[in-house]
């Protein structure tokens, strides 16, 4: 039993460290994209998307690349440690489900880094950074699935708004990381507005294509660009409306206010990022942290889903 209790201990902390380095995964391919975007160039924006112009595999190779590189080794080699761990006999099922796909997400990611000296495939660049908020989400899951009791109880359902708010979360983080991919940070300068236009056009909805390979950046006012913005605006309203008010609802128990009370602060602290970094004309670490941030929601309510206790039928169905 002793020993059992030192295996969970063990995975968890593993996981802890796995979840550490995957948020600085996502900091590192942040700062590597938007600083090569030009972010942090003096004459912004006139410099904005300079790695476009430059030649596939030309990409500067610093002192951050070589850290993004070998954090990235080391959560794997991590990775197939925790695996093992989870599986081999007796296997702790809970906690090996997302320890094994965190492990694959990790080798796709490997993978697809042939393409990814090409930033012109915004398919590349967009499954690259869906690829590392996933990466902090399955590390966190197997922190939860191996924390203490976490297999010894049972959990309800969700609740009906919690799992809205986590389907528009979700649209919201896809069409960030499509923004990002696409280059298009630049097509909407203002907020909650974008340019004075409030709701795509008819013809403008090409932007969600992709497959594309760019040539240039959207410059202000353009319309693909323009309506990823806009889109992206009204799903992080509604992931706040939905999130936030799933939250408030789980304040009343006390084996969830604690994680409630995390996600109101987070959701705030995003829209607080996001909408500066607009208002800024995208600044570099705003733009950084904004993608953390969406990176620490992510977990935060996947905290909450596992934190749903038995409650009365009742009382479910009126949620």
């Amino acid at each position: 039993m002793a020993s059992a209790g030192l295996r969970l201990r063990t995975i968890r902390a593993t996981a802890f460290l796995l979840t550490a380095l995957s948020l600085m995964v996502v900091l590192l391919s942040a700062y590597l994209r938007l600083d090569g975007a030009g972010l942090g160039c003096a004459d912004w924006p006139a410099c904005y998307g300079r790695l476009l112009a430059s030649e596939p595999g030309e990409l500067h190779f610093g002192v951050v690349r070589l850290l993004h590189r070998a954090v990235a080794s080391i959560s794997l080699v991590l990775a197939c440690a925790l695996v093992w761990q989870c599986w081999r006999r007796p296997s702790i099922e809970s906690a090996a489900g997302p320890a094994t796909l965190l492990l694959l997400l990790m080798l796709l990611l490997s993978a697809l880094g042939i393409w990814s000296s090409d930033p012109r495939l915004t398919l590349v660049g967009f499954l690259n950074i869906m690829g590392g908020l996933g990466l902090v989400t399955f590390s966190w899951r197997v922190v939860l699935a191996s924390s203490p009791g976490s297999t010894l109880h049972s959990h309800a359902a969700p609740t009906r708004t919690l799992r809205l708010g986590a389907a528009a979360l979700s649209v919201t983080v896809i069409l960030g990381a499509l923004m990002g991919a696409s280059y298009a940070a630049l097509a909407c300068a203002s907020f909650p507005d974008c340019g004075g236009r409030w709701w795509p056009g008819a013809d403008d909805w090409a932007a969600l294509e992709p497959f594309a390979v760019l040539a240039t950046t959207p410059t202000a006012g353009d319309p693909g660009g323009a309506t990823l913005h806009l889109l992206h605006h009204y799903s992080a309203l509604a992931t706040l409306l939905l999130l936030g008010a799933a939250a408030l609802q789980a304040l009343a128990d006390d084996a969830r206010r604690h994680a409630a009370w995390v996600l109101l602060l987070l959701l705030v602290v995003e829209i607080a990022l996001g909408s500066l970094a607009v208002l800024s004309g995208f600044n570099l670490w705003l733009a950084v942290s904004h993608d953390v941030g969406a990176a620490a929601l992510l977990a935060s309510v996947a905290t909450l889903l596992r934190r749903q206790p038995w409650t009365d039928k009742k009382e479910t169905a009126a949620v």
